[in-house]
């Protein structure tokens, strides 16, 4: 099979021959633009895919910081919860530390017998001023150290109110153990310490003591807390108590109708420890009262009039 190409460059007729140069103006630029379109084909192709990868490698990365940032998130939000349980926790031990000073507070105004108005533990402190403008709002770590300064501060008021506690109550603890007062709420006082004449004898003697007459079963009140050290007769005293108290001092109570303590009694101040009576050398119901100290017998009047 012959094939003929003609062509303005092929004027000789029947020729068999192809004419290349007028094929291959064509041919080339057709293989060119050809391997053109593949080459760039492929370059489509293979930046598209490189894009689809390196989207899908952003979105994988973005994904994996995401997720990391939602842990970060629950981790804060657990050690923040932890935070305010802390918080909470230190606040109901300050409001338990302020309970317990408030009703110290209380015992102290008591027991000093202070004005309740003045030393008022329920009420709010009292404060005031003006305010310069907005404050930034407190952190977490700020709250802390306001509260670790409160606690401070609150450690050290109690510290020094139980010293206060103690001061006051070993000062009443002084007034209980002191003599002070009269050893019957009614009654007077028949015959007083010093030089008398003797009811009996009519004769100048000396009397250690103070007497208080009154109605037969007059209760008799120790006049300061001790430890009962004798009670029953005596010569010439009848029923008697006597009580020793600290510091040295002893008190006696004698002509007792009745005595209502025994010996190793501890008694309180106040507490009503005879009935008065007539008992002994007496000449009518009162009692005999008597204060020494140290084992001397001193003027019980300055007791007496003690509050």
């Amino acid at each position: 099979m012959n094939i003929i190409l003609l062509s303005n460059f092929c004027k000789k007729r029947g020729s068999i021959d192809i004419c290349v140069p007028s094929a291959m103006a064509w041919l080339v630029p057709g293989v060119a633009l050809v391997s053109a379109l593949l080459v760039w084909a492929g370059y489509a192709v293979g930046t598209y895919r490189a894009e689809q990868a390196q989207r899908e490698a952003v979105a994988a990365e973005l994904k994996n910081i995401v997720g990391n940032e939602r842990e970060q998130i629950k981790i804060a939000k657990a050690e923040q919860r932890a935070q305010l349980d802390a918080l909470a926790l230190r606040v109901a031990r300050l409001q338990a530390h302020l309970m317990r000073l408030d009703a110290l507070g209380e015992r102290l105004v008591g027991v000093g017998k202070l004005d309740a108005r003045e030393f008022d533990f329920h009420a709010e402190p009292a404060q005031g001023g003006l305010e310069e403008g907005p404050l930034a709002t407190e952190s977490v770590s700020g709250i802390e150290s306001s509260l670790e300064r409160i606690d401070r501060l609150l450690a050290d008021r109690e510290v020094k109110l139980g010293m206060l506690e103690d001061q006051l109550a070993n000062r009443k603890l002084i007034h209980e153990t002191s003599p002070s007062g009269r050893p019957v709420d009614k009654g007077w006082i028949s015959s007083t310490y010093g030089v008398r004449i003797d009811p009996m004898t009519g004769k100048k003697a000396h009397h250690y003591g103070i007497d208080f007459a009154g109605a037969e079963g007059t209760p008799v009140h120790a006049v300061a807390g001790g430890v009962v050290i004798r009670s029953g007769k005596g010569s010439g005293y009848g029923n008697r108590v006597e009580i020793r108290h600290p510091d040295g001092y002893v008190t006696i109570y004698a002509h007792n109708e009745k005595n209502l303590v025994k010996v190793g009694d501890v008694v309180s101040k106040g507490q009503v420890i005879a009935l008065l009576g007539s008992t002994g050398r007496s000449t009518g119901p009162h009692v005999h009262f008597e204060v020494h100290k140290d084992g001397r017998k001193v003027n019980p009047r300055k007791f007496i009039r003690a509050p």
